[in-house]
């Protein structure tokens, strides 16, 4: 969400002052001194055998990407896939699959990312061991957490939460990837807007 910011260190302490308690990163900047706690690093293009999330692969990176995200996983235990709507794993039906062919994977769940595919997060919450929250609405990853036409239903999610015994983190989540038709022109506010509307 502070992707403005020129570094991981200068960033962590945009979060502290913004009053968050950890924030994701990169892995690449994992072993950097921070002002906050990570609370999953990222790897990406390919996930790594351990704490790290990545997201899916692209499916219009080639007709082979179902193959090699299975492949990939199977080869890094311990890492986390992020589903998201223009990737091979886009749908709770893709992500079942998925778990047939790499059984014991876990999710990264982003709650942008299942409104924009049109889906219902609670239907995911069983698989996650960690939770990026979002506001968005199908065809859109990000909304600003009071826009009417967001559907992601943050009460609904903490309280199924808690009931399945959740053990992970929340992290916030928005980003300005302008490359990859997610612009955004303060993904900052955005975060802290959506902070305080769920303190509330």
């Amino acid at each position: 969400m502070y992707a403005k910011l020129s570094d991981a260190n200068e960033r962590s302490f945009a979060a502290r002052e913004d009053g968050f308690a950890h924030i994701d990163c990169m892995v690449a900047d994992a072993s950097k001194t921070l002002a906050l706690p990570i609370g999953c690093p990222t790897s990406f293009p390919k996930p790594l055998a351990r704490w790290c999330a990545t997201p899916a692969p692209a499916t219009a990176a080639g007709p082979d990407m179902w193959d090699k995200a299975v492949r990939w996983w199977r080869d890094a235990p311990g890492a986390l896939l992020e589903p998201w709507a223009r990737a091979v794993v886009h749908s709770v039906e893709t992500w079942k699959a998925f778990l047939k062919e790499v059984p014991g994977t876990r999710l990264l769940l982003d709650t942008g990312h299942v409104a924009d595919w049109g889906g219902d997060v609670s239907e995911l919450l069983e698989w996650a061991d960690h939770i990026q929250l979002r506001q968005g609405c199908l065809g859109s990853t990000q909304l600003h957490a009071e826009d009417p036409r967001g559907t992601v239903d943050f009460d609904a999610l903490f309280a199924r939460a808690d009931k399945i015994g959740y053990a992970g983190k929340f992290s916030i989540e928005y980003f300005d990837l302008a490359e990859i038709g997610w612009s955004l022109e303060h993904p900052r506010l955005w975060a802290i807007d959506l902070l305080a509307t769920l303190r509330r």
